[in-house]
């Protein structure tokens, strides 16, 4: 069946529910959240539909979302949570939570290979092939192409899917504790970044 993408302008409508977390992740115009802004945020409840919001670089005044990111009682599923919070942080100004993210879980119990991209995951885990031939693209632009609604959506259509996996794995391992410290570190982290520490490991010597 095909998914359900909506896009939305600025802001998420009244009425949505997330009942079992929101897939989340972010389209920018590059990979330096100081330099490069946010120009998309998908969203999908895991059920096929997945929302964009698309922000004209002026506003992010969107209070909708900004509830639904602060929400102690809904989960934000990511992949690569750590570009997405500070993102999230820079542009939108909130501290998203709780989190869990698909490529942490990955590392923690995927142990046997070093591949723990989304296309790597979702491939493995799923049986689903992505196409990111719209990875690099103008997200600026004012009206998205089918094909750039298509990529953006396939980045959190399947992150439930993939964490029900994950968790099964982070279980047998015996790595959900730790899998969850991590992921509760992630806020910290996306603040060390945006301060200039990116590059930096404060704990080495």
């Amino acid at each position: 069946m095909a998914s359900k993408i909506t896009v939305h302008k600025g802001d998420l409508p009244d009425g949505l529910a997330f009942p079992n977390g929101v897939a989340v992740d972010s389209e920018t115009l590059g990979l330096k959240p100081h330099r490069d802004r946010l120009c998309v945020l998908q969203l999908s409840a895991g059920d096929g539909t997945a929302h964009l919001v698309q922000f004209d670089g002026k506003s992010y005044n969107a209070p909708n979302l900004k509830r639904l990111l602060t929400d102690a009682a809904i989960p934000k599923i990511f992949h690569f949570a750590r570009f997405d919070v500070a993102v999230l942080s820079k542009y939108l100004g909130v501290v998203t939570g709780p989190i869990y993210c698909t490529k942490i879980a990955s590392k923690l119990v995927r142990t046997y290979t070093d591949r723990h991209g989304l296309k790597d995951l979702v491939g493995e885990l799923l049986g689903i092939e992505l196409s990111k031939h719209q990875q690099s693209s103008d997200w600026a632009s004012a009206t998205l192409s089918d094909a750039q609604k298509a990529y953006a959506a396939s980045d959190v259509l399947h992150l439930h899917a993939l964490r029900a996996k994950l968790d099964l794995m982070l279980k047998r391992e015996d790595r959900v504790a730790l899998a969850q410290r991590c992921f509760e570190f992630l806020p910290t982290r996306a603040t060390l970044d945006l301060a200039g520490f990116e590059d930096t490991d404060i704990f080495s010597h």
